[in-house]
């Protein structure tokens, strides 16, 4: 579709049981265009024995990549979501290898719901819900409801492996007890909230309350435990940036907001601390600081203007500090994904490695 592709980085094979990588080789930092898939090629999903590291679906111990926003094909019309792709993680400075690519969309991997598969598939947290060694998915859908009622759990968790995140997506459970009001339980956030180790879910309820799910997760979608909902939330969920417990005593803390928050941007909410019984004591407010965006990479010139978002404020190249990854893009048919490492926001303006989404077009 002509979008600029760009590789700024050493593209050699994959970790283990990858096969040999024959594509040319640029010096870490060049832009070096590349018109189309063909020119990146697709490497297999490594496999991997099991992880700590966040996000990292094939338990290889590199944190992959989740983009929820894919450009369109010209053909595409109608304008239908293109699905979630996800860009897995590579040892050295490439950090992230767009050969190494999955296109999930609800044909192939959502669960269905009173025998209709979702139109909306959306990627809203990952984590190791069930303790195994490999992250998962949490999906946001949109099951069939007639407006009567309790509306159904919206959310799907498609489970990681050493293969990456494979199979079919199951629902996930929330007891009726953890339900309060009529509101869709959304804005999902990871965290071991209640410090026993393994990872949980908190997600809104109605009136500003929230569901808390205890973990570890059954491949059914059911969580350990949970009780009546906790009072203090607030129409959005968010996790904490950077560093997930505040306070340091072993239980990771949440944050209520007013509005769902835009990732990079500045905000405040109020701190819920975690503890035995969940995240629920009040902590006062808490800030979020914005993340400055780094000059944005060329795209091929167009009618409108160029917009960059920060997608993701975190560690890819296992260094312990935050790297910046932006896309840029000019409406829906041209992207590029940018990855910078973590320097001082002055600093930031080569990345470490580029592409465009348009990889995930059939």
């Amino acid at each position: 579709m002509g979008v600029l592709c760009a590789c700024a980085v050493l593209l050699t094979a994959c970790d283990s049981g990858a096969k040999a990588d024959t594509r040319p080789a640029a010096k870490n930092g060049d832009a070096t265009p590349v018109t189309g898939k063909a020119a990146v090629g697709t490497l297999p999903v490594p496999r991997g024995k099991g992880s700590l590291v966040p996000s990292d679906f094939n338990g290889d111990g590199h944190r992959d990549l989740v983009l929820n926003d894919l450009v369109k094909a010209p053909g595409d019309s109608h304008g239908d979501d293109a699905g979630i792709g996800i860009v897995y993680g590579t040892a050295g400075p490439r950090t992230l290898d767009p050969a190494v690519r999955q296109l999930l969309t609800p044909r192939t991997h959502a669960a269905e719901v009173e025998n209709t598969l979702p139109a909306a598939f959306d990627a809203e947290a990952s984590c190791d819900l069930d303790k195994d060694g490999y992250a998962d998915l949490v999906v946001g859908t949109d099951p069939p409801y007639d407006g009567i009622g309790r509306p159904p759990v919206p959310l799907q968790l498609l489970f990681g492996s050493p293969a990456g995140l494979t199979g079919k997506a199951v629902v996930l459970r929330i007891p009726e007890q953890a339900r309060y009001g009529n509101d869709w339980p959304d804005h999902p956030v990871c965290g071991d909230f209640d410090g026993d180790g393994a990872t949980d879910l908190a997600v809104t309820a109605s009136a500003g309350r929230l569901s808390f799910l205890r973990g570890p997760f059954t491949r059914a979608g059911a969580p350990r435990a949970a009780k009546a909902p906790i009072p203090g939330g607030g129409p959005a969920l968010a996790a904490p940036s950077v560093q997930a417990d505040t306070d340091d005593d072993g239980a990771d803390d949440l944050v209520a907001l007013t509005r769902t928050r835009t990732p990079g941007a500045a905000g405040k909410g109020r701190l819920l601390l975690g503890g035995p019984a969940g995240p629920g004591r009040p902590g006062g407010t808490y800030v979020f600081d914005a993340v400055t965006a780094p000059p944005a990479p060329e795209l091929p010139a167009g009618e409108t203007k160029p917009v960059t978002d920060v997608l993701v404020y975190a560690d890819f190249d296992g260094d312990k500090r935050p790297d910046v990854v932006t896309r840029t893009h000019r409406g829906e048919r041209a992207d590029v994904v940018a990855v910078y490492p973590a320097l001082p926001a002055s600093a930031r303006t080569r990345p470490l490695i580029t592409f465009s989404s348009s990889l995930f077009l059939p």
